[in-house]
């Protein structure tokens, strides 16, 4: 199989790229910096996975959010647009989206079939996966993963954490009822190749059981070996990320039923799992 991969230098995309090569497939890699190359460069792929986005996890000023949002929407209606004229399409399309399409809440439960939340990042996520459903106008199967929190070591949220917590000063977020749905490096990529072999729809490339901040907290200090007492206030994520720490201080507790019911099986379903397989000396 030939897969083009959009974003393939990132953290998942660096994971997803060599599980690919390792099973035998062909790995392309283009950027959305020029969309027309990039439609250019799916021309005989089998599937195009679309990683390509501006980071949320920083302050969410009105210029961060329009560079947020220009990055999974415009340019995603670009490129699709560019593929048009492209005789040999790609047979699948495999979109990034996130479990910010649900909106956050400290109480409610989450899962492929429940509507969009409200705020700027569920509606970023509404208009993305909007635009990735166009590619099926195209002839391709559309497959979306809205991602949690992907733990691993060499990236994302878990690799800024550690050096905190390696330290003894990581404590619980704010009030700590706030939910993480967490999901292994490795599943997230099994849901990705899962998506390529041959799912579409939503899929929620979440671990099965959420935990909130408190847990996650003991568990990654219990893992390390290290205390955990040093609290972070909710006001000091709000000077630091503004509108952006309700994503923080509220989370979601989201449930990837729809992928479980299409036969993927998780490795890492407990997060004290994850956090001993991802950490074990």
């Amino acid at each position: 199989m030939k897969v083009t991969i959009i974003g393939a230098s990132g953290f998942i995309g660096s994971h997803l790229s060599a599980a690919l090569r390792a099973r035998g497939d062909e790995v392309t890699t283009a950027s959305l910096r020029d969309p027309a190359a990039a439609a250019r460069a799916c021309e005989g792929a089998d599937a195009l996975v679309n990683l390509a986005g501006e980071t949320v996890a920083q302050r969410w000023t009105p210029e961060a959010k329009a560079k947020i949002r220009a990055s999974r929407v415009d340019a995603t209606r670009s490129l699709l647009q560019n593929m048009e004229s492209i005789a040999a399409k790609p047979k699948t399309y495999v979109s990034a989206s996130a479990i910010g399409y649900y909106g956050t809440s400290l109480e409610g439960s989450f899962d492929e079939t429940s509507p969009p939340g409200k705020d700027f990042l569920a509606g970023v996520c509404v208009a993305s996966e909007a635009e990735a459903d166009r590619a099926s106008t195209l002839g391709m199967r559309v497959a979306k993963l809205r991602s949690g929190l992907v733990l691993g070591t060499d990236g994302g949220a878990l690799a800024k954490m550690l050096p905190v917590f390696k330290a003894g000063a990581g404590g619980v977020v704010a009030s700590g009822k706030q939910w993480h749905s967490w999901i292994h490096i490795d599943d997230e990529i099994g849901v990705y190749l899962h998506a390529i072999d041959g799912t579409d729809g939503a899929l929620d490339a979440t671990a099965p059981y959420p935990v909130r901040n408190a847990e996650f907290t003991q568990a990654l200090a219990a893992a390390l070996r290290r205390p955990a007492v040093l609290p972070v206030p909710a006001f000091a994520l709000k000077l630091l990320l503004g509108e952006g720490a309700s994503v923080a201080t509220e989370g979601q507790n989201v449930l990837p039923n729809r992928t479980l019911a299409t036969g993927y099986r998780f490795k890492y379903e407990t997060i004290d799992a994850a956090f001993a397989a991802l950490l074990e000396s």
